[in-house]
Parts: structure tokens; sequence; C-alpha cells
């Protein structure tokens, strides 16, 4: 059975494998091996998705970006108020330009392959579909997308 991994702040991740349930003098708990490279998995699939991010997938890039709210604001030319409103709006799409320079700041932040073009291209596609469901599976070459629905 698939572990609903709401810690991530994100409704739709499931973990296939890769995590222990444990009694603990508190109830139960979870281990979850390699969070990291775990995270790093979900990140690159969200901006690899062809719908726009939406509040909470913009807080989950932004922590993984070790950036604050202020910080993220000042690189993308806002104001932190906006990215405050747009965290607290969970589900729903930030705008478009914003998605865009988030994603595209995601991408060079991870090390992307620097291909300002494919880069273009691929956020050009974005569009809006269905709120996707994430499996993710822990394998001997790290986390990899199960399956992606």
């Amino acid at each position: 059975m698939a572990y609903h991994y709401t810690e991530s702040g994100l409704d739709n991740v499931y973990l296939e494998n890769g995590y222990q349930i444990h009694e603990t003098p508190y109830g139960k708990g979870v281990s979850i091996q390699d969070t990291e490279e775990l995270h790093k998995a979900i990140a690159e699939w969200l901006v690899s998705l062809p719908n726009k991010l939406t509040g909470a997938e913009l807080r989950f890039l932004r922590i993984e970006m070790d950036l604050s709210q202020r910080n993220l604001a000042a690189i993308i030319g806002g104001e932190e108020q906006n990215v405050f409103r747009w965290e607290k709006a969970r589900k729903k799409p930030i705008p478009g330009p914003a998605d865009r320079l988030i994603r595209s700041l995601y991408i060079e932040y991870s090390g992307g392959d620097g291909s300002i073009r494919r880069m273009c291209e691929r956020l050009s596609e974005l569009d809006q579909i269905e709120a996707p469901v994430l499996h993710i599976r822990d394998t001997e070459s790290g986390w990899k997308v199960e399956c992606a629905a």
C-alpha cells in the first residue's frame, strides 16, 4: 500500500516504497529513506508538468531552494505579500509569468542543463490540466517516478 506523503506539503504525492512505519512512544512514526533525493525527484516532476504551479507547489519549490518569501519576491521582481497570497491559496494556480520564473529558477538552482531554448519551449507549452497524482519508488539508483497520472 502506498504511503500518502502529506509531510511534503503536497496533497498528491504517494510513496510506493522507501519508507518504514514504526511504533513510537507517541504513536505511529514514519521513516523515509533519502528525503533529499526524494524531494529533488518531486521538484523535478513539478517543474516538468504542463499545468500551472499551485500555491502549495510554489511553497514546496521555494523551500527546496531554501528561499524566504521575501527573497523569492525580490528575485522575481514582485512583492512578498504576493508570494504569501499565492502560497496561502494552496490549490489555486499562480500567475503565468511568476510560474515561468519560478520554474526557471528551480531548474537553474538544481543544476539544469542550461539549455535556455529547451526550457523556454517547455515553458511555452504550459497548460492547465487536472491535478496529477504522483507515485514514486525508491530504487537502487535513487527515487524514480513510478506512475504519474
